[in-house]
Parts: structure tokens; C-alpha cells; sequence
């Protein structure tokens, strides 16, 4: 639930306005405003309108289904990159951001869950202190665990970038020492970035006349009203008394958690795609001035320049697969990522009637999107990377299939079970592919 919706307005009403994404659930306890219809639809028309209804109805089963597999996914990340011999800078980067991920999933389950339409919380059991709580701990620890998420995947792309661009400099630059001191940094820095957010939020309680059966009174049914005090998650007195902390929230969110992240990595994500293509221009060269050439060593005639050249090829090929690897997790980041960022800038500057008309109204979107981002990268890792799959096919495939499956002919020639001959101090990366 991405919290941009903090400052745009401050009473509450009855009408339930659900999205996931503006942060405005109305009877799931979090702060409401003014109905959209208050505001003109000045920029989006009755198709957004239909599309969010239509799609609301099925939104929280679709992130529970994610964050359920999600979770799992980010848990085996977890298990497999820690391994000894996977242990690297990269795979320690991408620890840190299954981490965060994971926590994200767990921290939206119990929102998903609540927004599943065959559960039917009535107002009295939807609107309490205890889960007003666990709202404003939802907006504030799900966004503080996105950034890191977000800015770990930056480290990620300059890390990679550094060791294509400047090989000679990447153990330097790039050791585990610095590693470890940038996802540190990352985890300690990401959550001072929501201070303003921590300031513009409240638990109000307010009364309501309820019915024997928790919801809204009807005189009709003949029954007797109930005086109940209900508790929703409204903007604090300081971000309603002062504007400018709700226009910071904004900025926060749309500038220096989205859009930067995105043009860093657009940035990257380019500069790597030109390494590749000059990489492959590279070996074509070495291949054409290599053949022909050939030594006499002790009577014998050796293609000594081919064997080197052969051998360097293979490792520029091993590195330009790693680089593919991550332009796909970039790649998908940006897809997700980029468009909340645009929606978000446009919110703070055209205002509210934008920020009612669109962005709430694709909010339940950009959740699940962000949501898959966080869920994807495992079946990335068993698709591109063989040394993933080594190591995880070790880990979990039962031990009774190996009576009728081969033996790998790297465990013949000594290797470890994750498929590589591991020396003293020897570590390998999940992008070995």
C-alpha cells in the first residue's frame, strides 16, 4: 500500500473508497477523505473508473496468491545464496534484497487478506485500535522495506556495471567489506527516509451508530442501535495544520524513491547493454586473428593462441551471461517501478484532482505490481543461472531420486554437489550461469 495518500485531505466520510495503492480503504480502517466524485475527472475518464471497480473486486486474492508464493521464493533465495560456496558480493547484495522482499510479502499478507470480498468483516470488526495499528504500521514498515528493495537493486546495477566497465578495479571497489558497508547503509539510511511519513499519521477514534450485526444502522430492520467507538488511521494534526509536510511526502515518494532509482538505472541498465555489444564486437576480432595461428612445441604443432583466446572467450561469455541476468531483474524493476514514480510526480504537481481521478484508481495496480517485482526474481535466478539451480537442486531434491538419476560428470571429476571443484577460500556467484 503505497502511502502517498498522506496530507490530501483529513475528515472521513462513510463511503468506502478502496485502494491499496493511495493508501484510502475506508472501512478497512485507514484514513478516508472526500469522495472522488467531490472532484471533478478532469484527466481520467469512466474506463479508469470501470477498470478499478471490476479489478478491486478480485485484488486481494491475487496478492495473497503472490505473497504467498513470494514468500516461499524469497525464503529459498535465502537458504541458497547463504551457502558457503555461493558466498560473493553479488549473491550478498541479492540476499539483502530477498530479505526485504520477504518482509514485504509478509507484511502484506494480512492486508490481502482483508481485502478478499468472500471474507466479510463487518464495520465493527473491520474498524478496531488493534488493527488501525497494524495500518499505520503497514503504510510505514511496507514502504520503509520497497526502499531498500529499490535501492539495493541500484547497488546491484553499479556493482555489475563497475566490473564490466572497470575489471581490473571491481575487487577493490567491489569487495565484500564494501558490499557489506552499502547493504548496511541501506537498511540504516532507507528508514530515516520516512520520518515525514511517521509524522503525518495518527489513530482517531470517532462513534458510529452500529447494528446488531456490526454494521451501519438501518431503522427499518427494527432493531435496537449501538453507540460503538471505531478507530481509523487519519493524517496527524501536524501534516494537516502544515501543507508543506504533506507536499514533502510526496516528493519523498515520487522523486527520491522512484524516479532516481529509475534514471540511475535506465542509465546503468544502457551503459551495460553497450558493454555487451562491445564485448561481442571483442570476440569476434579474437576469433579471426587466432585462427592460423600456430606454435611447434617439441615437434608437435599447438594452436597455443587459440587454446588462450578460447579460454577468454569462455569467461567474457560467462560474464556477458551474468550481465544479461541482471538487466532482466533491472528490466523488470523498471517496469513496475517506473510508472509509480511518473504517477506519483504528477500527483504532487497537478494536485488532487489527478492524485482522486487516476492515481487512487490504479493503486490496487502498482501494488501488485510492485508485489510481483518482489515475488519474480526466484524463477529469474532458476532460468538464467546454473549455478542457482546446481545449488538448489542439491539442497531439496530428494535423496532417493539419485538411485535412478545420473551422476554428474562434474561429481566424477571431484566437484562439490552444487556442481563446481571448490578450493580453500573459493566462493562462486548465483550469475555464474
Amino acid at each position: 500500500m503505497d502511502v502517498t495518500a498522506i496530507g490530501q485531505g483529513g475528515m472521513t466520510n462513510d463511503t468506502d473508497v478502496t485502494s491499496g495503492g493511495g493508501g484510502l480503504i475506508g472501512d478497512n480502517g485507514t484514513m478516508t477523505t472526500t469522495t472522488t466524485t467531490n472532484h471533478e475527472s478532469v484527466y481520467c475518464g469512466q474506463g479508469l473508473d470501470d477498470f478499478h471497480t471490476s479489478y478491486s473486486k478480485i485484488h486481494g486474492i491475487v496478492c495473497l496468491l503472490v505473497c504467498i508464493f513470494g514468500s516461499i521464493a524469497n525464503t529459498l533465495n535465502i537458504v541458497v545464496l547463504t551457502r558457503r560456496e555461493m558466498r560473493s558480493p553479488t549473491n550478498a547484495i541479492l540476499t539483502g534484497l530477498a530479505v526485504a522482499d520477504l518482509l514485504v510479502m509478509l507484511d502484506y499478507v494480512p492486508y490481502a487478506v482483508y481485502m478478499t470480498p468472500s471474507i466479510n468483516y463487518s464495520r465493527e470488526e473491520r474498524l478496531t485500535y488493534s488493527w488501525s495499528w497494524y495500518v499505520m504500521f503497514h503504510a510505514i514498515f511496507a514502504q520503509i522495506c520497497h526502499t531498500i528493495s529499490i535501492w539495493l537493486t541500484v547497488t546491484l546495477a553499479v556493482w555489475r556495471y563497475i566490473a564490466v566497465a572497470y575489471p581490473q578495479k571491481n575487487r577493490i571497489w567491489c569487495g565484500m567489506t564494501n558490499t557489506l558497508l552499502a547493504i548496511t547503509s541501506s537498511y540504516v539510511v532507507c528508514p530515516l527516509l520516512g520520518i515525514p511519513l511517521y509524522m503525518s499519521l495518527r489513530i482517531k477514534p470517532y462513534f458510529d451508530l452500529l447494528g446488531s450485526d456490526g454494521n451501519p444502522f438501518k431503522a427499518m430492520n427494527n432493531e435496537s442501535a449501538r453507540n460503538v467507538t471505531l478507530y481509523r488511521t487519519y493524517p496527524s494534526e501536524l501534516a494537516e495544520k502544515n501543507p508543506a509536510l504533506q507536499n514533502v511526502n510526496f516528493w519523498i515518494y515520487s522523486v527520491v524513491i522512484k524516479l532516481i532509482p529509475c534514471i540511475a538505472l535506465t542509465i546503468l541498465s544502457l551503459r551495460l547493454v553497450g558493454a555487451l555489444l562491445e564485448a561481442k564486437h571483442r570476440r569476434k576480432q579474437l576469433t579471426g586473428t587466432s585462427r592460423g595461428m600456430k606454435q611447434i612445441v617439441d615437434g608437435r604443432v599447438v594452436d597455443v593462441q587459440h587454446k588462450k583466446n578460447s579460454k577468454n572467450m569462455e569467461k567474457e561469455k560467462q560474464t556477458d551471461r551474468t550481465t544479461r541476468m541482471l538487466l532482466a531483474v533491472l528490466l523488470l524493476f523498471l517496469i513496475t517501478e517506473f510508472p509509480q514514480g511518473i504517477l506519483g510526480l504528477l500527483s504532487a504537481v497537478l494536485g488532487p484532482p489527478f492524485f482522486y481521478n487516476c492515481y487512487l484508481k490504479l493503486g490496487d495496480l502498482m501494488d501488485v505490481m510492485a508485489l510481483i517485482n518482489s515475488a519474480i526474481n526466484f524463477i529469474l535466478y532458476c532460468t538464467m543461472s546454473r549455478q542457482f539451480r546446481s545449488t538448489f537442486n542439491y539442497l531439496f531434491r530428494p535423496k532417493f531420486l539419485d538411485k535412478w538419476l545420473p551422476v554428474s560428470q562434474h561429481e566424477d571429476d571431484g566437484e562439490s554437489p552444487a556442481g563446481r571443484r571448490i578450493q580453500k577460500g573459493d566462493t562462486t556467484q548465483i550469475t555464474q550461469v
